[in-house]
């Protein structure tokens, strides 16, 4: 059996990669898959900018809003997930549109994954709530004690890394260090996929982000994020981290403007964008750069000789 041509559409957040991805899959008849990691969250289809209904009804969609926002979802879940995407892609004959912001999900696409096994949820609530009460600090010096190799390697107030490694070694006994020497191996053919990375004129992209939030508050995201601070979930979980909700809790509990609230999270935003393009710069090499159009006439060219 054949295997599906993959196309691997990243790019900073705004930069235009879903209606690409959507342009794409319609040409192609393909199917596009989520590598976003909020995008994965039903809580949050507008703060998120998943595609609308009507978008998710031109083409096959995968992987978007399947998760509870009480949920943590991981890398190597996402992986799983993915594999099994794949897989139909194979039996429906159809090319897998992969688009996202995330850069460790294309990373452990093409690269690879460590073979860390699911963590307890008592253990794992456990030490998110001790990070809650004790700090970061407090866990860092527990991990070093535990796991001094992965905890060399880590800032003392890293708290999502410091949590995830000290989650592993109280599970597992192992280091998370001795887990990535395990790895599992790469779903997808780097070499063979067609890649791209969408690139904006930073104006322009600014322009965008902030044009999209105020379009987002118009669409109901208050009130999406509403419903969402309502369930009292836990603040460190990763959907209470997206882009916008804090600032917009933050002025739902009445401490800040609607205005401040709106420029914390385009601020938060422009600076994801910025972080997004130094990491496929210096993680991802052999990635093609270009603008949204010029990447829909480089992907239909390339898949068409791929044929």
């Amino acid at each position: 059996m054949r295997k599906p041509t993959v196309i691997l559409i990243a790019g900073p957040t705004a930069s235009g990669k879903s209606a690409l991805a959507l342009a794409v899959a319609e040409k192609l008849g393909g199917i596009v898959v989520n590598a976003d990691s909020m995008q994965v969250y039903r809580d949050l289809r507008i703060v998120t900018a998943r595609p609308s209904p009507d978008e998710e009804a031109r083409v096959p969609h995968r992987l978007y809003g399947h998760v509870d926002a009480a949920e943590n979802y991981s890398v190597g879940r996402w992986c799983r997930d993915a594999g099994d995407v794949l897989a139909e892609a194979i039996r429906r004959d159809r090319p897998a549109v992969l688009v996202g912001g995330t850069g460790l999900y294309f990373k452990a696409l093409t690269s690879g994954l460590a073979a860390v096994p699911p963590i307890p949820a008592d253990i794992r609530s456990s030490v998110r709530s001790r990070l809650q009460t004790e700090g970061a600090a407090t866990l860092h010096a527990e991990l070093a004690r535990l796991d001094p190799r992965t905890a060399q390697r880590l800032m003392p107030n890293d708290r999502s890394r410091i949590s995830r490694a000290l989650e592993v070694v109280l599970a597992t006994g192992r280091s998370l260090t001795d887990w990535h020497r395990e790895g599992l191996p790469p779903l997808v053919d780097a070499d063979s996929a067609i890649k791209v990375f969408v690139t904006c004129e930073r104006a322009e992209l600014v322009r965008r982000i902030e044009a999209r939030f105020a379009a987002m508050l118009k669409a109901g995201a208050l009130e999406e994020v509403r419903a969402l601070a309502a369930r009292n979930l836990d603040p460190s979980l990763p959907a209470m981290k997206a882009h916008g909700v804090p600032w917009l809790i933050r002025h739902l509990n009445g401490e800040i403007s609607l205005e401040t609230a709106a420029a914390g999270a385009i601020m938060d935003t422009r600076r994801y964008a910025k972080r997004q393009l130094t990491w496929f710069r210096n993680q991802m090499p052999g990635w093609s750069a270009m603008t949204a159009p010029e990447a829909e006439a480089a992907i239909i060219k390339q898949s068409e000789n791929l044929k």
